[in-house]
C-alpha cells in the first residue's frame, strides 16, 4: 500500500519509521480514493479528528498520492490560515520524499515545491496570509485546520478553480472551533447532514470523530470518540494531564474540548475559580514602603471605574497586589441603586476613591499616582496604547515611566496565562480586596484558534477594569525582569 511502503513519520518517537495506517485510516483512504469507471467518486471530504491523531502525516501522504496520479500538469496544494501551518503538512511530505528511495526517484524536493518531472506536476504550500490565490488549477487541495480560516474567500477561490480538472479532490482536515458563522461550521454541518442521510451527496465523504455536545468531557470513554488513535499516537496519560489542567483552569476547558474532543464551544468562558482566588486572601507579609512595583492603568470609560493595580514581587516567590479604583460620584449613586453594586460601602471602607461630578476626575487620578510613585519604586505603568490620553502624557511629564500596552492576544495572552498560574498556585496575594475580588469573579475569557487568551470586557458579566490592569502589570513586570539571552553570533551574519 502507498502509505506504508512510501511514507515515514517525520518526527516524534516513531520518526523515520514506516507510516502504518490504523484501521480507521485504511477505511478512510479507501473510501476517499474509491473509483467508478476509473474516475474518483469523491470530490470533497471533511476529516475532523482530535489533535495528535496523525493528521499531518496522513495529509502529507494524501498530497503526495495526488501528486503522483497520472494526469499532466497536476497541481496539489496544502492550504492553511497561517504560513507556518501550511508549511507543516508540506514539510512532512518533504521529509517523507527525502527518506524514501522510491519516492526520490520520481519526485524532486525544492525549498517551496515538490515536483514530479514525469508529469510536470507540482505540490506547494499556500496560506491565507499570502492573499487570494487566483489563476490556479488544482487537482488536489488539502485544507489544514479549516476552523482557523478567517473567512471563506480562500476556500471559495480554491474550490471554484478546480473546475477544469477531471477528478479533483478537496480534503478539509480540522478540529472543532467556536465560530458558528465560519466556513468550517458550514462545512461541518453539511458533513453531518450527509452522514445522517438528510442530504444525499455521493461525492462528499464525511469522517467526523467527535464527542457529542452532551457527553461528559472529563470521561475517558468520551475521549475515545474523538481520538481513534488513542493508545497509539495519542497517549491516555497525556489526555489525563490536559484534562486535569482544564479542570483546574476553566479558561483551558474550551481549548481541551475543541482540540482533543472535537466539541464546538462558545468563544468566551468564565476565567478564574473563586476558591483559587481565595487562596490569596492573606495580609501582606512585609512592609511595602520603598519597594519595587509595576502597575497597569485601565482608564476604562470616563463614566465607570478607572483602575490602577500595583504588583510587588516578594522574596518568597509570591506577589502582592495593591489595587486603586476611582469612580465619579454621580455614576456611583446611580449604579448602587440600579445594579446593587455597593460602591458607596466600598467608598466608606476606603477601597475606592470617589471624584466629584459625572466623569472621573483625571487630575485626582494623576495626583494619586504621583503620590504612589513617591511612596514606592514605581518602575513602570502600563496603559492601553490606543487609550493614551492626556493623562498618560501628563504622567510621563511628571517622571512616571508610562508604557504603551496592546490589548490584543499578542500582548495580553502570556501575562493572562501567567496570572492564571499564579492564582491557581496560591502565589498571588491580594488580602481579599472586595472590589478586585468582585471583578475577578466577573471575568470571562476570550480565546483564539491558537489557544491564546485575553479578558473580554464585552463578554464579562460586570466591570473587570482592575483585572485588566492586573494582567498589564504582570505583563510589564515580566517583560522588565526577563533574563537577557546570551548574545550568539552567526558567522554568516558578520
Amino acid at each position: 500500500m502507498f502509505f506504508q511502503s512510501m511514507m515515514t513519520h517525520a518526527k516524534g518517537e516513531r520518526g523515520g519509521q514506516p507510516f502504518l495506517l490504523e484501521r480507521w485510516q485504511v477505511d478512510y483512504v479507501r473510501a476517499l480514493f474509491a473509483t467508478h469507471n476509473d474516475v474518483r467518486k469523491i470530490r470533497t471530504s471533511l476529516l475532523a479528528v482530535g489533535r495528535k491523531n496523525g493528521k499531518s502525516t496522513l495529509a502529507a501522504g494524501l498530497a503526495l498520492k495526488l501528486l503522483l496520479e497520472p494526469e499532466p500538469g497536476v497541481e496539489v496544494y496544502s492550504v492553511a490560515a497561517a504560513r507556518d501551518q501550511a508549511r507543516l503538512v508540506f514539510d512532512t511530505a518533504r521529509i517523507a520524499v527525502e527518506q524514501s528511495p522510491v519516492l526520490s526517484q520520481f519526485l524532486k524536493v525544492y525549498r517551496n515545491a515538490i515536483v514530479c518531472e514525469r508529469t510536470h506536476g507540482t505540490y506547494k504550500a499556500l496560506s491565507a496570509e499570502a492573499g487570494i490565490q487566483h489563476g490556479l488549477s488544482p487537482h488536489g487541495v488539502i485544507f489544514d485546520e479549516l476552523h482557523a480560516q478567517p473567512n471563506r474567500e480562500l476556500v471559495d477561490v480554491m474550490a471554484t478553480s478546480m473546475g477544469a480538472r477531471r477528478q479533483p479532490l478537496m480534503v478539509y482536515i480540522t478540529t472543532a472551533g467556536y465560530d458558528r458563522k465560519s466556513v468550517c461550521w458550514e462545512v461541518w454541518k453539511y458533513a453531518e447532514a450527509v452522514a445522517s442521510g438528510a442530504i444525499k451527496d455521493d461525492t462528499f465523504l464525511p469522517a467526523i470523530f467527535a464527542a457529542p455536545p452532551e457527553a461528559d468531557w472529563k470521561s475517558e470513554a468520551t475521549w475515545a470518540m474523538a481520538n481513534p488513535n488513542l493508545g497509539v499516537s495519542v497517549k491516555a496519560e497525556f489526555l489525563r494531564s490536559e484534562c486535569a489542567r482544564a479542570i483546574e483552569m476553566p479558561a483551558y476547558e474550551n481549548t481541551f474540548r475543541q482540540l482533543y474532543l472535537n466539541q464546538w464551544t462558545e468563544q468566551d468562558k468564565r476565567w478564574l475559580r473563586m476558591d483559587h482566588w481565595a487562596q490569596g486572601n492573606k495580609p501582606c507579609p512585609v512592609s511595602l514602603a520603598g519597594r519595587e512595583c509595576w502597575a497597569g492603568l485601565d482608564l476604562a470609560t470616563t463614566y465607570d471605574t478607572t483602575a490602577l493595580v500595583l504588583l510587588f514581587p516578594l522574596e518568597d516567590g509570591t506577589y502582592w497586589v495593591e489595587p486603586h479604583f476611582w469612580i465619579p460620584s454621580e455614576n456611583m449613586h446611580a449604579r448602587v441603586r440600579r445594579d446593587k453594586v455597593p460602591y458607596d460601602l466600598w467608598d466608606k471602607q476606603g477601597h475606592l476613591r470617589v471624584t466629584d461630578g459625572n466623569v472621573t476626575d483625571y487630575d485626582r487620578v494623576r495626583a494619586d499616582i504621583n503620590a504612589l510613585a513617591k511612596k514606592y519604586q514605581l518602575r513602570g505603568v502600563a496603559i492601553d496604547r490606543w487609550n493614551a490620553t492626556q493623562l498618560a502624557t501628563q504622567l510621563q511629564g511628571d517622571g512616571v515611566n508610562v508604557v504603551g500596552f496592546g490589548q490584543g492576544y499578542g500582548s495580553m495572552s502570556a501575562p493572562a496565562k501567567r496570572l492564571e498560574s499564579l492564582v491557581v498556585g496560591g502565589k498571588l496575594l491580594h488580602g481579599g480586596h472586595p472590589v478586585l475580588t468582585w471583578q475577578a469573579g466577573n471575568v470571562a475569557i476570550q480565546s483564539d484558534y491558537a489557544g491564546n487568551i485575553k479578558p473580554s470586557k464585552a463578554k464579562s458579566s460586570e466591570r473587570i477594569d482592575g483585572m485588566v490592569s492586573l494582567v498589564m502589570s504582570v505583563g510589564i513586570h515580566d517583560t522588565a525582569t526577563a533574563p537577557v539571552p546570551e548574545q550568539s553570533w552567526d558567522i554568516m551574519t558578520l
